[in-house]
């Protein structure tokens, strides 16, 4: 079982003159999201890719004037050296973000283009423990791109698709992105059908997001964040290992930038800033 907010949902500019305005930027690996909120409520949001220059992307997607810029994800501390007044780690971004749109969460999953974290969160929405991964690829958003690109598909959301209409039957033993690559392509060139191998190659993605998030001792609600839970096969597939609803925001990758928003406007001291 899982439970999804309409991911469609894109949340309207309401730029109303006069008010404080509080950015949040999360510069991550793949892409950088992009928050601005104003007396509580999200004005605009936006979502782009990293690119070759992150800090130049970030910029242009922080054309205009606000009164507090907060960074967060990889390339926050470049960032506070260039234009955040403040940074916050993606830890704190992601478990505020998250308890902001469902306030009785008590673990959030993230996964993320290079790396997973699982927080577990008291019921007043304090960080209390925490889990990453971000020393291997395995089970990430790179490592999806990868696998998908080497059965042939048009992107990730192909493969995604395609998975949900695998019959399951094969599983695939490495989690290493190179030598999974090397048996996914080896299944295919046996005539196992390609669907089936993307099946599998999801099922071994939440065998070990699974994994993780037990040995921290979840508990529910779970809110799964990052670009990856826009996949509903890997959704639906750790819903069924965990035994839980698995909750997903609207745009799932905006939830730290959400976070590193919410606290630009707590630390806000009025001192604009421009860009």
């Amino acid at each position: 079982m899982f439970f999804m907010i309409n991911n469609d949902k894109i949340f309207e500019l309401n730029m109303e003159g006069g008010k404080k305005l509080y950015a949040g930027i999360d510069i991550g690996s793949r892409t950088i999201g992009f928050v601005v909120v104003s007396d509580g409520q999200i004005t605009l949001s936006k979502i782009e890719d990293t690119g070759f220059e992150p800090l130049g992307t970030a910029k242009e997607l922080l054309v205009g004037d606000y009164d507090r810029v907060v960074a967060t994800g990889y390339g926050r501390h470049a960032a506070r050296s260039d234009f955040a007044d403040q940074v916050v780690t993606e830890i704190k971004a992601h478990a505020t973000g998250a308890t902001h749109i469902f306030p009785d969460v008590r673990t959030v999953l993230d996964i993320g283009g290079q790396d997973t974290k699982v927080i577990l969160l008291d019921e007043g929405g304090t960080v209390i423990d925490f889990q990453m991964n971000d020393r291997c690829s395995a089970g990430t958003g790179k490592f999806l791109e990868v696998m998908a690109a080497a059965l042939g598909y048009t992107g990730v959301a192909e493969f995604g698709e395609s998975a949900l209409e695998g019959s399951g039957g094969i599983k695939i033993s490495n989690m290493c992105t190179v030598f999974a690559e090397s048996e996914a392509v080896s299944l295919m060139h046996r005539g196992a059908p390609r669907a089936d191998i993307a099946l599998a190659l999801h099922a071994s993605v939440v065998e070990r997001t699974a994994g993780m998030v037990q040995r921290i001792g979840f508990t529910s609600p779970l809110v799964f964040t990052g670009g990856v839970a826009n996949n509903h096969c890997i959704v639906t597939l750790l819903a069924e290992k965990l035994g839980i609803d698995v909750l997903v925001p609207p745009q799932p990758q905006l939830v730290g930038a959400l976070g590193a928003a919410l606290a630009a406007r707590k630390h806000g001291d009025g001192s604009p800033t421009s860009f």
